[in-house]
C-alpha cells in the first residue's frame, strides 16, 4: 500500500465510524473527558495540516486561520486554544464546514504525497496515521458514552460486536524468574514511550490466560464488594462513596436483573463476555478480593506472548514513567507523550474499539485511575 492509499483509508476509517450518527450527535460534550465528535474530525484533520502542510507544502493556503485556535488539543508550542470543557460549546463551525475542512486538507495532502518525501516528513505523516487512529479509537468511546448517557439508549450499530470470545474457567501460565528485555524493538513505527528498550528483573509470576468475565464480576457485586472498604484503596474507597459507585459503567439493574448499555442498545448483560468499563480502583478492588493482584506492564509483555490479548485495555500496577533514556523530541513533537507521564497508570493490549494494525505487545496506554469510558479490563496475577 502506497501513503497516498494508506492516508485515504485512515481519514475515510474515521468518518465511516460517524456514519450512524445523527447531527446533533456531533456535538455533546457530557463529560470533560469526552469530545464531541465533530471536533474528533476536525482535530485530526488541523493535524496534518499544522505539522505537514504548513511548514512543508509550497504555496499551502490554511483553510481558517482560526481552526487552530479550535482544533488544537494540548500543544502549548502551537499557541493558545479552546479549555478543553468548551469543546461542546462550538456550536460553529458547523458539522458540514468540518466535513469540508476534511475534504480540503486531504486534496492537498494528496498533492502533496504525490511528490517525494524528505525522511523527515515521511516520520510525521506516519505519526500522523497513527495519531488518527488513536482518535478514531477515542471517536468510537465518546460516541458510546454520549449515546449511553442519552436516557433513550440509543442504537449506534447492530453490526458492532463488543464481545468476540467467550470467557471459560482460566488456566494461569507460570513465568519464571529472570532478567528480560522490555520496549520495542524494530524498525516499524513506535511511539516514543515505547523506547529505549532496555532490562528488568522479574520474580516468578502466574498469569490468567483469560480476562474476568462479567460473570466473576457480577460475583463481586453481590458478595458486597462496592461496600467493603477492606478491598479498595483509601482513594479509590473516596471515589466509590463521593461518586455512588455500585457497578461497572453502563451497567443498570432493571426488575432486579441486570443490563448494559453496549453499542447495540441496552442489553442484557453476557455473562460470559469479560467486564469491561471499569477503572483502576474497582480492577484493584477485584483482584483484592480474588487474593490476587494486577500484573506489572513489565510482567504483562513478558506474558502476553502466551494468551490471546486486544479485546480490553488492561488495567496494571504501573506508573506511567519514562523508560530508562527516554527523551523528548524537540518542538510541539516533542509533547505528544512525555508531559503526561505523571499521576497515571499504565494499560497494556488493546480492545475492540482499537483499529486494526494499531496494537502490539509493547505499546503502552494510559490513563488516570478513575477513569473508564474506554474499554478496559482486568487479568489476574497470582
Amino acid at each position: 500500500m502506497t501513503l497516498v492509499e494508506e492516508y485515504l483509508q485512515i481519514r475515510k476509517y474515521s468518518e465511516q465510524i460517524c456514519e450512524p450518527l445523527q447531527t446533533e450527535d456531533y456535538v455533546v460534550q457530557p463529560v470533560a473527558d469526552v469530545s464531541p465528535p465533530k471536533w474528533h474530525l476536525g482535530h485530526t484533520t488541523w493535524f496534518f495540516e499544522t505539522f505537514i502542510l504548513k511548514p512543508y507544502a509550497i504555496n499551502y493556503q490554511v483553510y481558517n486561520e482560526e481552526y487552530n485556535f479550535v482544533f488544537n488539543s494540548y500543544y502549548e508550542t502551537v499557541g493558545n486554544r479552546v479549555i478543553r470543557t468548551n469543546r461542546g460549546n462550538l456550536s460553529r463551525p458547523g458539522v458540514n464546514e468540518i466535513y469540508q475542512y476534511r475534504s480540503y486538507v486531504d486534496e492537498a495532502m494528496v498533492k502533496f504525497l504525490a511528490a517525494p518525501l524528505k525522511d523527515e516528513v515521511e516520520e510525521l505523516l506516519i505519526l500522523g496515521f497513527n495519531h488518527e487512529q488513536q482518535h478514531q479509537e477515542l471517536l468510537l468511546t465518546d460516541i458510546k458514552y454520549i449515546l449511553g448517557n442519552n436516557p433513550l439508549f440509543p442504537v449506534y450499530s447492530k453490526e458492532k460486536k463488543e464481545a468476540t470470545v467467550n470467557q471459560t474457567a482460566s488456566d494461569f501460565i507460570d513465568i519464571p524468574e529472570g532478567i528480560y528485555e522490555i520496549g520495542y524493538e524494530g524498525s516499524d513505527f513506535s511511539f516514543d514511550n515505547e523506547l529505549n528498550r532496555h532490562k528488568v528483573y522479574l520474580h516468578d509470576f502466574s498469569i490468567s490466560k483469560t480476562l474476568v468475565s462479567n460473570a466473576e464480576f457480577l460475583e463481586f457485586i453481590n458478595a458486597g464488594g462496592y461496600k467493603n472498604f477492606n478491598y479498595w484503596h483509601a482513594e479509590g474507597w473516596d471515589w466509590v462513596n463521593s461518586n455512588h459507585i455500585t457497578s461497572p459503567m453502563y451497567w443498570h439493574l432493571i426488575d432486579g436483573a441486570w443490563f448494559n448499555y453496549t453499542l447495540g442498545g441496552l442489553l442484557p448483560i453476557d455473562l460470559n463476555a469479560p467486564v469491561s468499563h471499569i477503572s483502576y480502583y474497582e480492577a484493584y478492588a477485584f483482584a483484592s478480593w480474588k487474593g490476587m493482584r494486577l500484573p506489572t506492564e513489565f510482567e504483562w509483555e513478558i506474558a502476553a506472548k502466551s494468551f490471546n490479548w486486544g479485546e480490553r485495555w488492561e488495567w496494571t500496577e504501573s506508573a506511567y514513567l519514562p523508560y530508562p533514556g527516554f527523551s523528548k523530541a524537540p518542538g510541539a513533537i516533542g509533547e505528544y507523550n512525555g508531559k503526561f507521564m505523571v499521576n497515571q497508570k499504565v494499560l497494556r493490549g488493546a480492545s475492540i474499539a482499537t483499529p486494526e494494525n494499531h496494537s502490539r505487545i509493547t505499546y503502552r496506554n494510559f490513563f488516570h485511575p478513575h477513569l473508564r469510558w474506554q474499554y478496559t479490563g482486568i487479568r489476574l496475577v497470582k
